[in-house]
């Protein structure tokens, strides 16, 4: 592999080469510094019942993109890297890619209930599960967030959810964002970074998440590593857009040497497969303990590996049948890749464990670009935010906040101000012979994967902001 392919896939490490322990005090070592009242309410106004409010909806419906011509904007880009290409905003949702990655900790109570589970394996059902609900946002989510600029941050804290979590777009050729999350009663650590490689090769656009996430679980002292699935967005000049999820995720816990590979299937001919995971847990003799399957849009189980395969052979006889009729059935579509018809239900195999359901979204999601209830408030600027956040904060970007607002010529006009400012900025550093320096973040290593890491030098909550860059 070389240079440039160890920098690309760089992901986000650990505080040090010590034990579990010690990364431990090392994650939490700037939890003294919070102000406790400001934690507790972030600036915003409780409810009765003292937890925070949230809003349930977006300032502004979406903007219809009935009128825009598509094909115009992407026929000069088949086979290009788009994130070297300037998009028009008619492409986007208004969250930026760090507030994206902030997604997935909507499912984190999946990773708080490892702390009571005493056998590994189960440990490895839970860590698979929040691992395929971590994409589950992206369901008809077929807006692309912004391309953060260099130096843009974000945090979020869910006392309800028990989290809070920074990130930092540390790396702009190529894109690079960071990210740390935390439990705030020290259960776990998360963290890593993504280069969102994406490519447009005719009728749809390839998302490939390059770079690897860790989960500490700091009470078992356990790493798990793993990396995303490919997505690709279907029919982006003709028909109805719908996404896919494919490609094998391999998560190893490196403490016990269990594995758990899931296998997101491309929908394939018929659509028979589509959003469909399946998997097995094995442990370091690859003897299969468990088998996990389900949807990633919809639910994940766990049952044994033998009453799996009883099941499976009992299906596929039934499905030679149907096949046969489906082959005289269908017909090609050369104009648009058609979505199969989904089955909104998962076949359950008999003695088998519900680990993950999905939430449903709100009645008026499709009108709000697809958002689930989490991403909804995920760009709210409460009451007093203005005062505990940074200004590098992607609440404060205005190109978003117009486009929230449904004001898509100011939204247009301001995010190309705002690239251009970037680049200024970055001609005026090539000057005067400078390089660009995080602040929250550093290269590091990785001790579970040997890699070069974005690791996280902590101080971000001791609400230290001097000398951060003017990027809006």
């Amino acid at each position: 592999m070389s240079n440039d392919d160890e920098f690309f896939d760089a992901v986000t490490g650990l505080e040090s080469d010590e034990s579990c322990e010690g990364l431990s005090e090392a994650s939490f070592k700037d939890a003294q510094g919070i102000d406790s009242s400001s934690q507790k309410n972030n600036g915003s106004v409780p409810q009765e019942n003292g937890i925070k409010k949230h809003r349930t909806s977006l300032p502004a419906p979406m903007f219809s993109r009935n009128n825009i011509s598509v094909w115009s904007i992407l026929k000069k880009c088949i086979g290009l890297e788009l994130s070297k290409i300037t998009m028009p905003i008619a492409f986007n949702e208004p969250l930026s890619f760090l507030q994206r990655i902030t997604e997935y900790m909507e499912h984190t109570y999946l990773i708080n209930r490892t702390s009571s589970m005493s056998d590994s394996i189960e440990r490895m059902r839970a860590v698979a599960a929040f691992a395929v609900s971590a994409v589950a946002s992206q369901w008809d989510r077929t807006g692309k967030p912004f391309n953060p600029l260099l130096g843009e941050t974000y945090e979020l804290i869910r006392e309800d959810q028990d989290f809070r979590i920074v990130s930092e777009q540390v790396s702009h050729h190529p894109p690079v964002s960071a990210f740390h999350a935390e439990s705030l009663a020290g259960d776990f650590v998360f963290h890593g970074s993504i280069y969102p490689k994406l490519k447009f090769w005719g009728k749809s656009v390839e998302a490939e998440p390059k770079g690897t996430i860790t989960l500490e679980l700091l009470k078992h002292r356990e790493a798990y590593t793993w990396s995303n699935p490919n997505c690709c967005v279907h029919n982006v000049i003709l028909g109805k857009l719908w996404i896919e999820q494919y490609g094998t995720v391999e998560i190893v816990n490196h403490s016990t040497g269990d594995k758990c590979v899931l296998n997101f299937k491309p929908c394939g001919m018929f659509g028979k497969e589509l959003h469909k995971v399946e998997g097995y847990i094995q442990d370091k003799s690859k003897k299969k303990l468990a088998v996990i399957y389900g949807k990633w849009t919809e639910c994940m189980w766990s049952v044994d590996p033998q009453a799996y395969e009883v099941h499976k052979k009992s299906e596929k006889k039934g499905d030679n049948k149907k096949q046969k009729n489906d082959e005289l059935e269908g017909a090609e579509n050369d104009d648009a890749d058609d979505m199969p018809e989904v089955q909104e239900t998962v076949s359950v195999v008999p003695g088998s464990t519900l680990l993950w359901r999905i939430d449903s979204r709100p009645a008026h999601s499709s009108v709000m670009y697809n958002f689930t209830n989490f991403a909804m408030c995920l760009n709210e600027l409460e009451p007093g935010m203005e005062a505990i956040l940074p200004h590098t904060d992607c609440r404060f970007r205005p190109d978003i906040r117009a486009m929230e607002n449904s004001n898509m010529d100011e939204a247009s006009k301001e995010k190309e101000r705002l690239e251009e400012k970037q680049r200024a900025a970055r001609k005026e550093r090539a000057k005067r012979d400078e390089e660009w320096s995080t602040r929250w973040f550093q290269m590091g290593t990785n001790p579970y994967t040997g890699s070069q890491d974005w690791i996280y030098t902590g101080g971000y909550f001791n609400r230290n902001y001097q000398d951060l860059p003017d990027i809006y």
